[in-house]
């Protein structure tokens, strides 16, 4: 056995003890803040997630302010984590993300993780692509990839101590309209992120035998 393997084999743990720690917190100390550095550092790991095309459509509207939680509070159907968490997270999908593939993928040159010819490619690609889409096929994508990173980020945020909750649970027209959100930006869901008063509910999962299937599909 290398050196290294129980270093590994202790990350793996780790990593498993996260995803099974988390929970979807609803009750939180009002007393914690967590800082604007580590938030920052919270959502650039998030970003490290995946997406189509790497356009990564995500934005994020933190609302940290104890006046404007408690303006989005109502909006969020009076959910008592809106203004005990440290802060409510927006997540919002740039519905004309694809704007930002030159910037992007000049990066990726810049790294050297790609010839200037290929970027270019890329671009155009991309950029064709997304801007002959239905409205409905480019929701989807951001919907997807908006997933993505809201789940990454709620992993980040309980390897770092913090527990949060994903809402669905919002008037989106109401939350577009109070904080002047732009048209191009879709609403994917709040993510109250604090430490927790209460554990969150302890809950069962579905046998992989009832939700996974080699090669073909169940007759019914």
């Amino acid at each position: 056995m290398s050196v290294s393997q129980p270093s590994h084999t202790m990350a793996h743990q780790l990593f498993f003890d996260v995803i099974q720690e988390r929970r979807s917190v609803r009750s939180y100390d009002p007393e914690i803040k967590i800082s604007r550095e580590e938030l920052t550092e919270i959502l650039r790991q998030a970003t490290l997630a995946p997406s189509a095309a790497n356009l990564q459509p995500w934005r994020f509207l933190v609302i940290d302010s104890p006046e404007l939680k408690q303006k989005l509070l109502p909006i969020a159907f009076n959910q008592q984590q809106v203004v005990e968490a440290s802060a409510v997270i927006a997540v919002l999908g740039d519905l004309e993300c694809y704007q930002w593939a030159e910037k992007i993928y000049g990066m990726a040159v810049d790294a050297d993780y790609m010839p200037a010819e290929t970027a270019k490619s890329f671009v155009e690609r991309y950029t064709g692509m997304y801007s002959n889409m239905s409205p409905e096929a480019i929701h989807q994508k951001v919907y997807t990839d908006g997933g993505l990173v809201s789940m990454q980020l709620m992993l980040v945020a309980r390897a770092k101590g913090y527990d949060t909750v994903p809402m669905g649970g919002y008037d989106q027209a109401r939350l577009v309209e109070a904080f002047d959100i732009p048209e191009k930006y879709t609403p994917v869901m709040l993510i109250a992120i604090g430490k927790a008063a209460k554990p969150g509910h302890r809950t069962v999962r579905l046998a992989i035998d009832d939700v996974a299937f080699f090669n073909e599909m169940p007759m019914e």
